[in-house]
């Protein structure tokens, strides 16, 4: 008979005007993998926020079970002691502190009303041990990569004893060494009978490490299956609700002119102005068409594209070209104005303000350019729901705050503050980083149409898969030079990585 660690049953809540959880049953065994998928909205959080005691009993209907027992958690706390931990992908250390002072931030062990330093750093460097983390308890989290800063969240749900251990989307920083080293890890904890909660958009990451696979979609469960008895194309036909064509939907671009052209171009570090990030880089994007840029993290990408557009903190030289003449781009401002605009790598911190609603937020860009001197607050509630529309952005009105819609959503919304300054140039860096692939393929969708419309567009990815699936011309950095120029063709990742390695 199967023993099942968790079961939640029949988990419903609701919000003003949403169901965002409607029945939704979900169970995992001790010691197992489990993947939890489904795309931004389907309900994944909700679902982790009542079995964490977020959302506390009271506020959903259903039940949760542990080892057959009926849970009632009123507080995290609650949920903590019945041997649950979620590690957000927002993790939540304490960068200051130490990295014992951080496993054990709230249960320090004491002695006689006072902290045991000794004790809680003979016991962080147990838990560290066993998470394979090779550094000083008395390191500070500041100074660890996103890597290890993971593990020592990992290290601190261990050290509570956590028997369900609950990921939400681990891997989005991680680098691909990091990934192996914490698919390392989980296996061994579920060799010792820790049972994790995988949430992941990655598919693939799902495929190699999960044992079972639960689906969610709108709110609903659409199905629990074994990993070795489905496929991915499956899988993504049970998040969407329809069978996707092709998960990268690309069609044959005609490139006319060349629009935008970079010549020499360095960018320097700003905490060291004599280094150069950037060396001597020459390129071009011509009109409807996609360049593709790849390379490793610390290669220079996202800061040649950045500084292309203004915003870097570093200086940078060379000449930049628009339509065969030559533009001086200091700020943002100065690029906008040329029509170049930028989605940014990080949405969260850099495209949006995530306290103003959807309607601020898309006209921000526009203000000057658009209503002039007087701002028309009907024109702008008007202009921004086009673009809510034309990117089928999820949201009850334009006047929901973005900080509460689902990673795709708010991409959707940094997405339309862009074309809201009717760009010719549009730089995306990452642009579906941390999305479900629903929303990736009507961003993929959305790219195609501006590129029919003579849009050039710059795309920056580190997804191997999406840079082949979408560019029509590829470009490949390492250490801050291009060191590789495919055509659609001839481009293929192995060679790709070749070059982004410094092979040929």
């Amino acid at each position: 008979m199967d023993h099942y660690i968790l079961e939640m049953q029949e988990i419903t809540k609701q919000f003003p005007g949403v169901k965002a959880l409607d029945k939704v049953d979900f169970k995992a065994r001790k010691g197992e993998i489990h993947a939890l998928c489904g795309e931004n909205g389907a309900g994944k959080s909700t679902l982790m926020k009542v079995l964490s005691g977020v959302y506390p009993y009271g506020t959903y209907q259903g039940e949760i079970l542990i080892n057959g027992q009926p849970q009632k958690f009123y507080t995290i706390k609650d949920s903590e002691r019945a041997g649950i931990a979620i590690i957000y992908q927002e993790l939540a250390l304490v960068s200051e502190l130490s990295v014992a002072e951080n496993i054990f931030l709230g249960n320090e062990p004491l002695h006689h009303h006072l902290i045991d330093w000794d004790k809680m750093y003979i016991e962080a460097t147990k838990w560290l041990k066993e998470v394979g983390l090779d550094v000083s308890p008395g390191t500070k989290i500041k100074n660890l990569g996103v890597g290890q800063q993971q593990l020592v969240e990992i290290a601190k749900a261990l050290a509570k004893n956590a028997s369900i251990l609950v990921l939400d989307e681990p891997t989005a920083a991680l680098t691909e060494a990091e990934v192996e080293i914490l698919m390392h890890i989980l296996h061994q904890l579920k060799s010792k009978g820790v049972t994790c909660i995988y949430i992941s958009h990655k598919l693939n990451e799902v495929f190699a490490i999960a044992d079972n696979i639960t689906v969610l979609r709108d709110g609903r469960t659409i199905g629990t299956v074994k990993k070795d008895e489905t496929s991915q194309d499956k899988i993504i036909t049970m998040m969407v609700g329809r069978e996707l064509n092709r998960l990268f939907p690309y069609i044959n671009h005609s490139p006319g002119a060349i629009t935008l052209e970079v010549r020499n171009f360095s960018v320097y570090n700003p905490d060291n102005p004599r280094k150069k990030i950037v060396k001597d880089v020459n390129f071009y994007v011509r009109k409807g068409e996609v360049l593709g840029i790849a390379g490793l993290i610390g290669s220079g990408r996202t800061e040649l594209v950045t500084s292309i557009y203004g915003g870097y903190p570093g200086k940078n030289e060379g000449e930049i070209w628009l339509d065969g003449r030559k533009i001086k781009i200091k700020n943002s401002e100065d690029a906008l104005s040329n029509g170049i605009a930028l989605v940014p790598e990080d949405r969260r911190r850099q495209g949006l303000v995530l306290d103003m609603d959807i309607c601020k937020n898309i006209t921000l860009a526009s203000l000057k350019r658009s209503y002039n001197i007087m701002l028309n607050e009907s024109a702008e509630i008007r202009d921004a729901e086009f673009f809510v529309d034309k990117l089928k952005i999820k949201s009850p009105s334009v006047e929901a705050r973005v900080g509460n819609l689902s990673g795709g959503n708010q991409q959707k919304v940094v997405l339309g503050k862009a074309l809201m300054t009717n760009p010719r140039v549009l730089i995306l860096d990452e642009p579906t980083r941390g999305i479900d692939v629903g929303a990736k393929y009507e961003i993929y969708n959305l790219i195609n149409s501006l590129v029919s419309q003579g849009v050039a567009i710059v795309m920056v990815s580190s997804e191997l898969p999406e840079i082949l699936g979408m560019s029509d011309r590829i470009l490949v950095l390492c250490e801050g030079r291009i060191t590789g120029e495919f055509s659609r063709e001839e481009a293929t990742e192995e060679k790709i990585m070749a070059c982004a390695t410094g092979g040929k």
